[in-house]
C-alpha cells in the first residue's frame, strides 16, 4: 500500500471499462471509502455498486470535479479506466478552468493533458497515486500464463514487435502493434487498442501476434496497459494466436477467467521482458 496514502477516503475519477471497479472493489477491502466522479460519456453505470458516493459529470467539467472533491474532503484520489483519446477534443463541454488548461498545454497529447489536470489536483491540495495501489496482484510477472505456448516463429514475432512498440510508446503514439511473420500490420494511435487489433487481423487473417507494451516512462498515476475478459473476445474474433505484454507493467483483471478463456481459445498469453528484444526470452 502507498506509504502517502494516510486517509481513509479516495476519490475515483473513473474513465471506461473494468478497471474503475475492479479499484473501487479492493480498496473498499482494504477499509477505504471511495467517492466516484464519472464521466457520462465513458463510466459504466455498475460502479455505482462499487463505490461509497457516485458523482456524474462530462468530460472537461474539470471546475466541477474539484469542487465535488473538496466539498467530499478528498486528498488523495486515483484515475482509473480509459478515455478515449478523440474525446478530449470535444471542446463544447468544456467548462472555464479546463479550457484555461488547455490553451497552456505544450501539447495536445493524451500524457500531457492528464498530467495538467494532474498538476491542477495538485494546487488544490489533492493528490494523484499510483492506479495499481491496491492492485499489485494484478501486476502478472515473467512467464508465460497459458497451456498454449509461442512457436519458435511467433518467439521472433514477439521480439520484433516489442521493440516497435516500445518506440511508438516512447513517441506516445500507442503502445500496442500487430505483427506476423515479423511484419507489421497495425499500430495503435487513437482509436485503441481493441480496433487496432481487427484491423491489424484483417491483413494477417489468422495466427497473428499481439504485443502490448507500457511506455518508457509509464506514469502509473492515470495510465497503464490492461487486460481483461473484453480484450480475449476481441483476440478470439480477431484469430490471434499470441497476445504479449509487458511483465510487471500491465495490469491483468481477472485473471483466472482471462486466462482459462485464453486456454479454451488457445491463445497464448505471454509476459515478457525487456531481454525478449534479444531473443533470451524462452
Amino acid at each position: 500500500m502507498d506509504e502517502n496514502i494516510n486517509t481513509g477516503k479516495i476519490g475515483l475519477i473513473a474513465g471506461n471499462g473494468e478497471f474503475p471497479l475492479f479499484f473501487a472493489r479492493f480498496a473498499r477491502e482494504q477499509g477505504k471509502k471511495i467517492i466516484a466522479v464519472a464521466l457520462r460519456e465513458e463510466t459504466t453505470p455498475l460502479l455505482e455498486q462499487e463505490v461509497d458516493k457516485l458523482y456524474w459529470l462530462h468530460l472537461g467539467q474539470l471546475k466541477k470535479l474539484i469542487e465535488i472533491f473538496k466539498k467530499e474532503d478528498i486528498k488523495t484520489a486515483v484515475m482509473a479506466g480509459q478515455v478515449k483519446h478523440f474525446r478530449l477534443f470535444d471542446l463544447l463541454k468544456l467548462d472555464s478552468r479546463a479550457v484555461s488548461l488547455l490553451s497552456k498545454l505544450k501539447d495536445k497529447r493524451a500524457d500531457t493533458i492528464l498530467a495538467g489536470v494532474a498538476e491542477e489536483l495538485t494546487k488544490e491540495g489533492i493528490q494523484l497515486i499510483d492506479s495499481t495501489t491496491f492492485l499489485s496482484s494484478f501486476l502478472p510477472k515473467k512467464g508465460i500464463l497459458t497451456l498454449t505456448k509461442p512457436t519458435k516463429q511467433q518467439l521472433k514475432d514477439i521480439s520484433f514487435g516489442y521493440k516497435i512498440a516500445k518506440s511508438i510508446a516512447g513517441l506516445d503514439i500507442g503502445q500496442t502493434v500487430v505483427v506476423k511473420d515479423r511484419a507489421v500490420l497495425a499500430v495503435e494511435a487513437m482509436e485503441g487498442t481493441d480496433e487496432t487489433i481487427k484491423r491489424g487481423a484483417k491483413f494477417g487473417r489468422e495466427d497473428v501476434v499481439v504485443v502490448k507494451v507500457s511506455k518508457p516512462r509509464q506514469d502509473r498515476r492515470f495510465d497503464i496497459p490492461i487486460i481483461g475478459e473484453k480484450t480475449v473476445y476481441v483476440l478470439k474474433e480477431a484469430k490471434v494466436g499470441v497476445l504479449a505484454f509487458s511483465a510487471g507493467s500491465t495490469l491483468l483483471l481477472d485473471r483466472e477467467k482471462v486466462i482459462r478463456m485464453a486456454n479454451d481459445e488457445k491463445i497464448c498469453l505471454i509476459a515478457v521482458g525487456e531481454d525478449v528484444i534479444e531473443g533470451k526470452q524462452a
